[in-house]
């Protein structure tokens, strides 16, 4: 029997955060983009604190997280970053994305979101909206592309 356990989103900005809540969603992120993608990186690039950090937990671990920059501090205009999944092919991916662009709409009044994607995930994206917008580049050691999103009415 399989028991289905809550997803529980959580959202602060960074000034919110509990010391213990950064301490683990930098530790994730470390943990996914330095040791298991093997890509030396400068992690804190000073955009936390200006942006809306989400995570979706499952029985108080993180699953999911996404960062919302605001235009002018990561990107020019509003941004989606350090999306990561703990659990693949589960649907927390598209969950966290989505909750990101709610934040993006509601905290920043997004019209328009960019994002710098690996290459390979740039079907996911395209899957909840985005469309690549630039040539492939490479970006701390890994094939990028910019992908953006923009509101329709």
């Amino acid at each position: 029997m399989v028991i289905e356990q809550e997803v529980v989103l959580h959202k602060k900005s960074f000034q919110e955060l509990t010391v213990d809540e950064l301490y683990e969603l930098l530790r994730v992120r470390s943990e996914v983009f330095v040791v298991e993608q093997n890509c030396v990186y400068q992690d804190m690039d000073g955009d936390d604190q200006k942006s809306i950090h989400l995570w979706l937990t499952v029985a108080d671990k993180i699953v999911a997280l996404a960062r919302v920059c605001p235009a002018g501090t990561h990107m020019k205009e509003i941004s989606i970053g350090r999306i990561i999944t703990t659990e693949r092919n589960k649907g927390y991916g598209r969950q966290i994305m989505l909750h990101a662009f709610d934040a993006a709409k509601e905290h920043f009044g997004a019209k328009q979101i960019d994002i710098e994607a690996q290459e390979y995930a740039r079907g996911f994206y395209e899957s909840v909206g985005f469309k690549q917008s630039s040539a492939p580049y490479m970006l701390d050691g890994i094939p990028h592309i910019k992908m953006t999103w923009k509101k329709t009415q």
